[in-house]
């Protein structure tokens, strides 16, 4: 009797504030999970330690063979040379320059692949997420920041360096805001979270009144996505304004996006969109719609995701599978 043995891969989800990870079958079911705070110190060495200790936790509670687990997959949330599996920049986590890759691939003894966090986001949902069985892809997730990345026929689309697509640094406004690139006028600065905060902020400042004061306890320097939501509810007109302002960015954008990569859908995701996506997507919809240069021909849809917090995870266990 001939007994088939299934292959499993791990995919991790490596942040500024958590170390998510699951051990993941090779049709995408997720067996189990751990979920860790990323330590605090700027050592990379200690945050190294809390990734194999995940690493070891989903090996142990899977009750796996380790013969049988075939690669491991990891988002990181910077610049990653997909070539030389080398980190160029994470700015949000200590490990610019850490061998990662290799230090979890000589500990554990298989093949370990890197990428970008929302490369390997946008890959999950095209495995098993939103854009399942499209083969062009684009993927915008504004949340704290505004990543991108795109999928050109069925492989993502990675530049010289493993630095291509950072959607979320395309110029859109000729002296915009300043953005914490260090350029101005960024998607990022005209619709992420910060951006939507500091607009706010400037609102209130210019003698405007918004609920988002009560319902943040009198603080406006973090806003989270889940006040907004509840602001654009209430229909307060601050937040309406400042919101639909971002959409309308999102959407231009969107049109230029269809225009340099023909996708089949622009997938939006990250904080903002979960939170407001049902105030945000029309918007970008009808933006992309009003397009007069496509459209005869454009059959691009905007469309949410769908795998939420799982969308790294699963991408980057997908990633392991590739050659």
């Amino acid at each position: 009797m001939t007994v088939n043995f299934m292959n499993y891969y791990i995919g991790l989800d490596i942040g500024g504030t958590k170390i998510a990870g699951a051990l993941v079958s090779a049709s995408g079911r997720i067996l189990t999970r751990t979920k860790t705070s990323t330590p605090k110190r700027v050592n990379p060495k200690d945050i190294y330690a809390s990734i194999t200790d995940s690493v070891e936790e989903l090996i142990h509670a899977g009750g796996i063979k380790l013969s049988l687990i075939k690669g491991i997959g990891v988002g990181v949330p910077g610049i990653v040379d997909t070539r030389n599996h080398h980190i160029l920049a994470a700015p949000n986590i200590a490990l610019t320059g850490f061998p990662l890759s290799a230090s979890l691939k000589r500990k554990f003894h298989m093949r370990v692949v890197m990428t970008n966090d929302v490369n390997a986001g946008l890959l999950g949902e095209a495995w098993l997420g939103a854009a399942k069985g499209l083969s062009h892809v684009v993927g915008i997730f504004p949340g704290t920041g505004v990543g991108g990345a795109v999928i050109s026929d069925g492989k993502l689309l990675l530049g010289a360096q493993g630095a291509a697509t950072e959607l979320g640094h395309v110029i859109v406004k000729l002296d915009g805001p300043l953005c914490h690139c260090g350029n101005r006028g960024c998607l990022e600065a005209l619709t992420s979270r910060w951006a939507i905060e500091r607009d706010i902020r400037l609102a209130v400042k210019a003698g405007k009144s918004t609920i988002v004061t009560k319902l943040n306890d009198g603080k406006l320097d973090m806003i989270k996505s889940r006040i907004l939501k509840e602001a654009l509810i209430k229909n307060d007109t601050v937040v309406k304004s400042v919101v639909s302002k971002a959409a309308m960015v999102l959407g231009k954008t969107a049109v230029s996006l269809n225009h340099t990569f023909n996708p089949q859908a622009i997938i939006f995701g990250g904080g903002v969109i979960k939170a407001c996506g049902d105030f945000i997507l029309p918007i970008v919809t009808k933006e992309l719609k009003a397009d007069p240069f496509f459209k005869k021909f454009n059959t691009c849809r905007i469309l949410p995701s769908k795998l939420g917090d799982d969308a790294v995870i699963l991408g980057a266990a997908r990633l392991a599978q590739q050659p």
